[in-house]
């Protein structure tokens, strides 16, 4: 899927933190994805987030291809455990943005889980056979058959 965004200037910047289970549930999306790059509906409020390398960008369904809301600068490296929380900007681009953070950490993080739940990891299951002895048995041979 190819979705072009655009972006107006910012017009507020600000710093939160975002529990650990959502960051890693996000990027555990984003890293099955074959492209790098998650699109995670949130019906309950009519918004689209794109999941990439570099940032989170949410976009309501108003203005379709245009950036409400971005959270950038994920601030892993600070991090000692992968069970704390990551702080990271939030960059608005529309008005809309404000009373949109008030309900997105919650309902971001429900359509993660939601999403997660649906998707099954693709590619073959392989059965690997191990030769085991069993108690009072000699090795089998690998030469022989049988």
């Amino acid at each position: 899927m190819d979705i072009t965004v655009y972006r107006a200037s910012p017009i507020a910047r600000e710093h939160r933190t975002m529990p650990a289970a959502t960051y890693n549930l996000g990027r555990s999306l984003q890293a099955r994805s074959p492209n790098g790059i998650a699109f995670v509906p949130i019906r309950s409020m009519q918004v689209l987030a794109i999941l990439d390398a570099e940032e989170f960008v949410f976009l309501d369904s108003e203005h379709k291809c245009w950036a409400m809301l971005a959270w950038v600068s994920f601030q892993t490296h600070a991090r000692t455990a992968l069970d704390q929380p990551v702080a990271f900007e939030s960059v608005s681009y529309e008005d809309t943005a404000a009373e949109a953070m008030r309900r997105l950490p919650r309902e971001f993080q429900l359509a993660l889980q939601a999403l997660s739940a649906k998707q099954r990891i693709d590619g073959p299951a392989k059965v690997l056979h191990f030769n085991a002895k069993r108690r009072g048995q000699s090795q089998p041979d690998p030469n022989h058959e049988g």
